[in-house]
């Protein structure tokens, strides 16, 4: 049965909240440019904390309509007084570990739904476990990895999924995404959050079990299936004939496809598999860069579990608020292509299907992805209940659609 989001008794339809971050004005920029000044079909409004910054946001943009609200990520009070405001509150505020916990209880509570940028995987299973049930009984949808993370895919599993079930009557067993080529920077803030989440790692040592379960994310007493983390080895991908390394955002995505398959019942069996690779290259030269990637990003890692190396590193690497011009980002752009099989030998079935970005992957292709998810959560008719949810589970293909048709986005079937 589908819901309408009933926004009647709330002033806007979405809050902005996190304006004045780097991500947060790009978001602002683009929905002031696609749906108006808050004043006209979609009512929606930016927050923060320091009045002075969101007038200057307000002023470069042009956005001098817009309403503005203020309140404290460490002051409940002032995030249950916003969100009772709103149907939606979209977060550009991270790392989400330290400042987006208090945002996240009030719209469970008050069943405002939210949605998000974090990669925390760690904070995501924490929420989980202290808001799911809330937010299943208010009705909100409480949906985190709203951008590059998680949504090319986790949408583009359900892409795929959708036209297999619809070509050849079966569900794809098995299922491997594979980054083609992407051009951007990294985002300042999901470094923040990596760093973070190694720091509370390193304090809480628990964490690390959290951090290396393929499961992490998946509804407590779900059966497990078949899937192992990513290794850092080459590996031979014999559909697209290259050589596959490692995928940075991998150990997120997956943990996140795999709890939307748990969500929505397993119709792809429980035997299900997912797992996300960087398509490197053919013949040895390919093996060898894939080889050098995987070194590199064992060692990365390995050096940032270090707390001295990983102050260090924090230096050095993009900063919370830094970004690319915006030349940059929209010369910026991203690939993927997911291949997925069913039955084995002569009688397999399978299936590719691509997923394309416009804009830089980190900043302006994720501004516009999260700015249609909180469009979407606020406007559409969607099925299901609320619940700490993931893209596909709280909005499915109508979101899509409205990737396809207003944030530049593609998904196709290929050959």
């Amino acid at each position: 049965m589908e819901q309408q989001t009933s926004t009647a008794s709330k002033t806007y339809d979405v809050v902005v909240w996190g304006a004045t971050g780097f991500t947060g004005q790009i978001v602002v920029e683009y929905l002031y440019q696609n749906y108006g000044d808050g004043q006209q079909d979609l009512k929606w409004a930016i927050a923060g904390r320091d009045s002075d910054r969101l007038s200057v946001i307000k002023e470069r943009i042009g956005c001098h309509q817009v309403p503005v609200l203020l309140a404290d990520s460490h002051d409940p009070a002032t995030m249950t007084e916003m969100v009772a405001k709103t149907a939606v509150v979209l977060s550009t505020v991270g790392p989400y570990a330290l400042y987006g916990s208090h945002l996240v209880a009030a719209c469970a509570v008050s069943g405002t739904h939210y949605c998000d940028l974090t990669g925390e995987v760690q904070w995501m299973r924490e929420m989980i476990e202290a808001h799911h049930d809330q937010a299943v009984a208010s009705g909100a949808r409480i949906v985190h990895t709203c951008g590059f993370d998680s949504i090319p895919s986790d949408l583009g599993v359900l892409f795929l999924q959708t036209q297999m079930q619809r070509s050849q009557g079966i569900y794809a067993e098995a299922v491997k995404y594979r980054l083609v080529k992407a051009a951007g920077a990294v985002s300042g803030g999901t470094v923040a959050s990596m760093l973070n989440m190694m720091d509370e790692a390193s304090k809480n040592p628990a964490l690390l079990d959290v951090l290396a379960d393929p499961y992490a994310l998946n509804p407590i007493n779900t059966a497990p299936g078949v899937d192992q983390n990513e290794t850092s080895m080459p590996v031979y991908d014999d559909a697209l004939q290259q050589w596959v390394g490692p995928f940075v955002m991998a150990g997120i995505n997956t943990r996140v496809v795999r709890r939307s398959h748990a969500l929505a019942g397993m119709p792809y069996g429980v035997s299900f598999g997912y797992e996300e690779g960087t398509l490197i290259g053919e013949g040895p030269k390919g093996y060898l860069k894939a080889l050098l990637a995987g070194f590199s990003t064992t060692l990365g890692t390995t050096l940032a579990a270090i707390n001295p190396i990983r102050a260090l590193f924090s230096r050095w690497l993009p900063k919370p608020g830094e970004g690319p011009a915006r030349d940059k980002r929209e010369a910026g752009f991203f690939e993927v292509i997911l291949h997925g099989t069913a039955g084995s030998g002569g009688n397999q079935q399978s299936i590719k299907v691509r997923v394309t970005g416009d804009r830089d992957p980190g900043y302006g292709s994720t501004a516009k992805m999260i700015a249609e998810a909180a469009v979407c959560l606020a406007k559409d008719p969607l099925t299901g209940q609320g619940g700490v949810l993931t893209p596909s589970v709280a909005m499915g293909e109508r979101l899509i659609e409205r990737l396809i048709e207003n944030a530049g986005l593609t998904f196709e079937v290929i050959d």
